[in-house]
């Protein structure tokens, strides 16, 4: 399983008038927390891009189990729990409060995608590697 934390402030603007996270904003908590998980594997979403991998998003899943608030500090955990065997790969996350309090849940699922033809791939093998110590069962 590989797992990756990174945090976020909340800014005025992406609150409503009841002082809580709009809806719609956990969709870029998630985007950049996927961002800065594979930024944590030595890699980033343009270096995929410029050697040939798109991931576009088919799927997204929240759950709403307390707000956040203007100027939260959020914790938001990015997780693979299975390592991909198809053309789909599934992140799952949480968002936590500074108390540690859960406040959302969801999935986002995308697909590889070949930059030239534009048609489903399987996972690169530059991703591959990365992720391989990850998935690695314990050897007796």
């Amino acid at each position: 399983m590989f797992e990756a934390t990174n945090k976020i402030r909340v800014r005025y603007a992406e609150t409503d008038q009841m002082d809580v996270v709009y809806h719609g904003n956990y969709a870029a908590y998630f985007e950049a927390s996927r961002a800065e998980a594979i930024r944590d594997l030595g890699l980033t979403y343009k270096d995929m891009e410029a050697m040939g991998t798109y991931m576009p998003i088919i799927e997204l899943h929240c759950k709403y189990l307390r707000p956040a608030h203007y100027d939260d500090l959020l914790s938001i955990k990015t997780i693979l729990k299975e390592m991909p065997t198809d053309h789909r790969i599934q992140f799952h996350h949480e968002v936590y409060n500074e108390a540690g309090k859960l406040l959302t849940i969801g999935h986002v699922v995308l697909y590889f995608i070949d930059a030239a033809t534009k048609q489903k791939t399987t996972m690169p093998a530059f991703l591959l590697e990365k992720l391989a110590p990850f998935f690695e069962t314990a050897r007796d």
